[in-house]
């Protein structure tokens, strides 16, 4: 292989500046600011800071309101990432299948990933509108008193829908990608060994799409406890009261609405510390399960 040669020795440095200036500034810096602030009780207005330690940990971990929230996180982001992928490895092996109209069914299925969370946010809540929603009203007739945003498993309920509806069509893509990359000599070897869509689907198919699955595990699992912001704050109308709420959520209340910065800051340390030993379980474990040749 022939390596490729700079005239200049700081030409690969100066190429990479632009990107790694982007990522020191929005990324490196702002986490490091929130790990020194969790250790500070920090006044609204600026005016001051006191060191406390880990009083703000102690706070976060000892308090029962933060360990519900903790669990309706936990909840929330194994339904969501649970049926986003089912959903959408449904529909991908479905459009595979199809033969005319193909490429109409899958771009109706991909125009979901062009909306923006907030967007997808107001139309669920459109959908789930008190007085004018359809699924409101579907819920009504079939006896279901739905009360989104006064009853607790009612607005989760409406959280994981539209959660769920705005994921679906980059799962679909992918997997849709990852089917159509499959051999077809693999195929038509395993229809000749076994007559049942069913097993051949789980016995090869499935094992050979375990890279894109992986993927997607680690990308569902980060959206449902970062990018759903969005979706939960147009849910909730900025007034959660006693209904669900992610960390991500608390740690909005707490530190913008609640003045408390330095706790906040202590949760979304907490929170990145978990999301950190998530990702290393995820490579240890699973990872020895999938198989990319």
């Amino acid at each position: 292989m022939k390596r490729v040669q700079f005239a200049d020795p700081l030409m690969p440095y100066m190429l990479l500046l632009p990107q790694l200036l982007i990522v020191g500034i929005f990324f490196i810096w702002p986490a490091a600011e929130a790990v020194r602030s969790s250790f500070y009780l920090e006044d609204p207005f600026g005016f001051g800071s006191t060191f406390v330690g880990f009083d703000n940990f102690t706070d976060a971990l000892t308090s029962s309101d933060y360990a519900s929230t903790a669990r309706f996180t936990l909840v929330f982001t194994a339904l969501t990432t649970f049926f986003s992928l089912s959903i959408a490895l449904l529909l991908a092996v479905k459009a595979d299948s199809v033969i005319r109209g193909a490429s109409t069914y899958r771009t109706l299925l991909m125009w979901v990933y062009a909306i923006a969370p907030p967007v997808a946010g107001l139309i669920g809540v459109m959908l789930f509108d008190q007085h004018i929603g359809p699924l409101k009203e579907f819920a009504g007739l079939l006896g279901w008193d739905m009360q989104i945003g006064v009853n607790y498993f009612d607005t989760a309920f409406c959280m994981i829908v539209i959660a769920v509806w705005k994921q679906v069509p980059i799962n679909f893509i992918f997997f849709l990608s990852g089917l159509q990359s499959v051999p077809k000599s693999i195929q038509e070897a395993a229809a000749i060994d076994c007559r049942s869509g069913a097993r051949r689907f789980w016995t090869v198919t499935f094992p050979l799409l375990a890279p894109t699955g992986f993927f997607l595990l680690i990308i569902n699992i980060t959206y449902a406890l970062f990018e759903t912001f969005g979706i939960i704050d147009l849910v909730l109308k900025g007034e959660p009261g006693n209904n669900p709420i992610t960390l991500v959520y608390k740690v909005f209340l707490d530190g913008f609405r609640g003045n408390d910065l330095g706790g906040s800051s202590a949760q979304s340390v907490i929170l990145m510390l978990l999301v950190f030993v998530l990702t290393i379980v995820q490579f240890r474990l699973i990872e020895r399960r999938v198989h990319y040749n």
